[in-house]
């Protein structure tokens, strides 16, 4: 593990890291990306030499999760256009479609004002139906609000839906379990 953050494959500036301390964090290390800043969440009570190392492990990570993306937005608006024009008709044109880090509690959100369909970064290395199941959900609100039955009706189209809200279920199953890799996140327990 790195010592020096500076030293991470990263490659990340130190004033480009944000080191957010707090006394309710009593284990865990976590970290993501705000713009062009990282934030470390870290417990308060760690000295000064373990946060120099956790900052450098946790932007180990990150790099590590980036650079497995599967698709960057522009590879997410087009298969965005291809399922809507596979399973929708091509009715769901959405303004934009992009990944967001800032979604820990949903998968993807949409604003059909807008036209914007926005994808928790945790979906990147899932496998690819699971990804094309949250998009379709997603495009499915730009033409249908809520989930009433009209707009299952519009899912049903999709053969995996089912398979894919199990795995989704599981997913999220797993995070509530304590001591667990999260899917996705970078978070380290500093035991």
């Amino acid at each position: 593990m790195p010592a020096d953050p500076l030293n991470s494959t990263s490659r990340i500036s130190p004033s480009a890291v944000e080191v957010r301390r707090s006394a309710r964090r009593r284990r865990t290390v976590s970290a993501y990306r705000e713009g062009d800043r990282t934030v470390v969440l870290l417990p308060a009570r760690m000295t000064a030499d373990e946060e120099k190392r956790w900052v450098g492990v946790m932007l180990d990570k990150l790099a590590a999760q980036e650079s497995r993306r599967m698709l960057d937005d522009g590879d997410l608006a087009r298969r965005a256009a291809q399922l809507s024009a596979q399973y929708l008709d091509g009715h769901a044109c959405p303004a934009t479609v992009r990944w967001v880090t800032n979604q820990n509690t949903r998968w993807g959100s949409c604003t059909p004002a807008e036209g914007s369909i926005r994808l928790s970064h945790r979906l990147q290395g899932m496998p690819e139906y699971v990804i094309d199941y949250v998009l379709l959900h997603e495009l499915s609100h730009l033409l249908v609000p809520g989930h009433g039955p009209r707009f299952w009706r519009l899912l049903e189209a999709y053969p995996r839906t089912e398979r894919a809200r199990g795995y989704l279920e599981g997913v999220a199953a797993a995070e509530r379990l304590p001591h667990l890799p999260v899917a996705g996140g970078a978070e380290e327990d500093d035991t």
